[in-house]
């Protein structure tokens, strides 16, 4: 496979699953607005979703629906929902003899339905969780579609690794901003809702309530999201389907290039899958993230330059 077409279909699947991170966030942190509109701020989401200083973030902090209208349609913000599916349509049309007919079909959907200039009004007058569920359908739709369409090839193994080096990264992310806000102290009283909104947010508050009965607890929520091998938005999950994906596209042609990052993957995977709750406290749960996202995108750095022709 051309590195050209790899880096597109990789590149396709990390925008796309972006998109879906930040409108499950925006959905979840809307509805929490609602329920603490006094003390409520959208700083969070701004600091791991945008590029704006402290002042311009500020700002915005206690403007819902000015949040909603700059994440989703801003055109100025080049991590809007709007230019993301725009980058992610751009790379899916440059290769779309190596994707299905159906997968073009979503992403050409999806496109229009961020560009519908009726957006940025409804959002400031309508119920923007209708809204925001509308346009995480199309996301769904297109990773159901990749799923039963694509053929088990190395393009499918781009878009996979693609797709989960970005959640892995996100979940850190997210996991390391709501930390901030309790100093990273995980025996720190913490409102209920605090992390029942959060779970939400990376859709696993209903697996924490199976797993967990003594109700919400910061110790316990770490676990679920770092270490959690059932839940698919937790770190190990994530860089447990890199690795599988990665070893599917091993050839003789770049032996040394896939030996180095296959360890590279391995040390990563290593650390966090022998690592426990306790364990990570006790290194810092900070220094733990911080490490862990330098690590991610190690990897993500190391295959931009074997195998998509980065310099």
């Amino acid at each position: 496979m051309l590195s050209r077409v790899a880096d597109s279909l990789y590149w396709m699947s990390r925008y796309m699953e972006r998109t879906d991170g930040i409108l499950r966030t925006l959905k979840i942190n809307y509805a929490s607005s609602q329920d603490d509109i006094q003390e409520f701020s959208w700083k969070p989401v701004l600091q791991i979703f945008t590029f704006l200083n402290e002042e311009e973030a500020n700002a915005l902090a206690h403007d819902s629906r000015g949040v909603l209208e700059y994440m989703v349609v801003g055109k100025d913000n080049p991590n809007s929902v709007l230019n993301i599916v725009t980058q992610a349509r751009e790379n899916g049309r440059s290769v779309q003899d190596h994707i299905t007919k159906e997968m073009w079909q979503c992403l050409n959907d999806f496109y229009h339905a961020v560009r519908d200039e009726r957006l940025a009004e409804q959002l400031q007058k309508d119920d923007p969780i209708t809204l925001l569920d509308n346009l995480l359908r199309f996301g769904l739709l297109y990773c159901g579609t990749t799923d039963v369409t694509m053929a088990r090839g190395e393009g499918n193994s781009f878009i996979n690794i693609g797709k989960y080096l970005e959640r892995a990264i996100q979940s850190a992310d997210i996991l390391d901003v709501k930390f901030s806000d309790v100093y990273y102290d995980v025996n720190r009283e913490a409102d209920t809702t605090y992390w029942k909104y959060f779970l939400m947010s990376i859709s696993g508050y209903e697996l924490y309530l199976k797993t967990y009965r003594g109700g919400f607890e910061a110790k316990n929520v770490v676990e679920q999201v770092v270490l959690n091998d059932k839940f698919p938005r937790s770190l190990v999950y994530s860089i447990n389907r890199v690795h599988r994906y990665f070893e599917r596209i091993k050839s003789e042609r770049n032996a040394s290039d896939f030996n180095q990052i296959d360890f590279m993957i391995g040390k990563f995977k290593s650390k966090v899958q022998f690592s426990t709750s306790n364990s990570i406290v006790q290194e810092g749960l900070h220094n733990f993230l911080n490490e862990s996202k330098t690590g991610l995108y190690d990897i993500g750095t190391a295959l931009g330059k074997s195998y998509f022709g980065y310099s």
